[in-house]
């Protein structure tokens, strides 16, 4: 995330004059790890889009809500995670979701090679998509984004303790499916 500093950026979004061209550098600085956050949740690309267009219309639109106590980053996690929760809400089926995201998976995995390391790749992520929406969220923030516990605490609106335990209980049950189906 290199380039302009957030600084800046926080004051050409004040400023009405300055507002649009802030908010293109915010979006060239953030969206690619933003997208990859949204990605690793929901899998399907088509989806990651519309989620991350979602987020960044949001960060647009209220962009006087961001106070300043957190990181820039933290606050367009907090929004991109509540867009994709939002996004699991929307799906009326739980089973019809998951064997949606394991097809995407499947295809996806099925034009390639089979190496073994590409199979246990795969199966991890289906592992993840397996895990409830909390656990797959901290898991995500935590293992991919290499997020403190309490940067994801300001993210999710949680205690450190929850989230560890999350944590904790997310990679348990990677290890137990990754045994059951490697």
């Amino acid at each position: 995330m290199t380039g302009t500093d957030d600084a800046v950026i926080l004051e050409m979004l004040k400023d009405p004059v300055q507002k649009d061209k802030g908010f293109v550098l915010l979006m060239d600085k953030y969206k690619e790890p933003i997208y990859w956050h949204i990605r690793r949740l929901v899998v399907s690309h088509d989806d990651a889009e519309d989620i991350l267009q979602e987020t960044f219309i949001n960060v647009y639109r209220f962009e006087k809500t961001f106070r300043g106590d957190s990181k820039i980053f933290t606050w367009l996690y907090k929004i991109s995670t509540n867009e994709c929760s939002r996004h699991f809400k929307k799906k009326k089926n739980i089973l019809q979701r998951t064997n949606t995201i394991n097809r995407e998976l499947s295809t996806e995995q099925s034009g390639n090679d089979m190496e073994s390391s590409k199979a246990i790749l795969f199966k991890f992520q289906q592992a993840i998509q397996e895990l409830p929406g909390k656990q797959k969220i901290v898991f995500n923030l935590r293992y991919y984004d290499e997020l403190s516990y309490e940067e994801i605490a300001k993210i999710m609106n949680s205690s450190i303790n929850s989230l560890k335990t999350n944590y904790h209980y997310a990679s348990e049950k990677i290890k137990k499916y990754l045994i059951d189906h490697v």
